[in-house]
C-alpha cells in the first residue's frame, strides 16, 4: 500500500458557525509520520480543527496546508488521495457487506465509468486482513457489533493509502478490549506505514498510552502542546475542564495516568 506522509500546517487559522462559536488564531505545524491526539471538553473546537485539515471547511481567515498545498484549492478528489477521515458517527443507511464498505475507499481512485480495478479490489483486501476482518467480508455492516464496525470503518480509510488520518473519537462506545485494540492497529500503521495521525480523543489515559504528542484545547484556541507529560498536568486539567485531578506515572509505562477526584474532596 502507498505511504507519502504529509505535513499538516495550519497558519493563523480562525472560523465561526452561525451561532457565533469561534475556532481562534490556530497557529499548528504537524510534521509528516506524527501521531497526535486532540484532547479538550465537548465544544471547544476539536472536531472543527478536524473538518478544516480534511478540507469540508474553509477557514474565515488563514490557510491550511497539506503539504505546501492549501487544502481549500485542491480539488475534492485529490484531497481524498491524500487524507482519510473516520467519523465518530457512521451511517449505513443501506444492506452493504463489509467487502462493499470497504472498497468504498477507493472511490476517489475510481474512474467515471470504469467501476473498480483488480488493484482496487487487491487493496481493499489488503485493508481488511489488515484489520483483521478479511473473514467477516460477507457479513452485512448492520449486522456487526460496534467494534467490527469500526474496524471495518478503519479498514475503508486504509484503504484509500491516505498520507493523512484524521479521526474524531475513534473509541467512542467501544468497551476497554475494542478502544485499546483500535489505538493499537491505529499506532502500527503509524509507525509501520508513517501514516500522519490526528485523532480527537475524549480519554486522557488513553491518549496518554498511545500518543506521543498532545494538543489541549479550550474554547476554540490551543492552551497546550507538547508530550504527554507537559501537556497532562493537574494544573492544565483543572484549568480545562474545571475537574480535580490527581496525575501520576503510568506503573508499566510511565506515561502520565489522571486520577478523577469527586468534587469536594479538598484537593486541588
Amino acid at each position: 500500500m502507498r505511504s507519502s506522509p504529509s505535513k499538516l500546517t495550519m497558519r493563523n487559522v480562525s472560523f465561526s458557525y452561525f451561532n457565533g462559536f469561534v475556532l481562534r488564531d490556530i497557529d499548528l505545524t504537524i510534521s509528516a509520520g506524527e501521531m497526535v491526539g486532540l484532547l479538550g471538553p465537548n465544544g471547544c473546537g476539536k472536531t472543527t480543527l478536524l473538518k478544516l485539515a480534511s478540507g469540508v471547511l474553509s477557514p474565515a481567515r488563514g490557510e491550511v496546508l497539506l503539504g505546501e498545498a492549501s487544502v481549500n484549492r485542491l480539488p475534492r478528489k485529490q484531497v481524498a488521495q491524500k487524507v482519510a477521515v473516520v467519523p465518530q458517527y457512521f451511517h449505513m443507511p443501506f444492506a452493504f457487506t463489509v467487502g462493499e464498505v470497504v472498497l468504498l475507499g477507493r472511490t476517489p481512485f475510481v474512474r467515471a465509468l470504469s467501476g473498480e480495478t483488480s488493484k482496487d479490489r487487491s487493496v481493499a483486501a489488503a485493508s481488511m486482513k489488515l484489520v483483521g476482518i478479511d473473514k467477516l467480508g460477507h457479513r452485512h455492516f448492520n449486522d456487526l457489533s460496534g467494534g467490527e464496525q469500526q474496524k471495518v470503518i478503519l479498514a475503508m480509510a486504509f484503504a484509500q493509502e491516505p498520507e493523512l488520518l484524521l479521526l474524531d473519537e475513534p473509541t467512542a462506545h467501544l468497551d476497554i478490549n475494542h478502544q485499546v485494540e483500535i489505538l493499537e492497529l491505529v499506532k502500527r500503521l503509524n509507525r509501520e506505514r508513517a501514516i500522519t495521525v490526528v485523532a480527537a480523543m475524549h480519554d486522557l489515559n488513553m491518549a496518554s498510552l498511545f500518543f506521543d504528542r498532545l494538543i489541549l484545547m479550550k474554547e476554540g484556541a490551543i492552551f497546550a502542546d507538547g508530550c504527554p507529560r507537559d501537556v497532562l498536568t493537574e494544573q492544565n486539567i483543572n484549568e480545562v475542564f474545571s475537574a480535580s485531578v490527581t496525575v501520576s506515572l503510568h506503573p508499566v509505562t510511565s506515561a502520565p495516568y489522571v486520577v478523577v477526584l469527586p468534587r469536594g474532596s479538598g484537593s486541588n
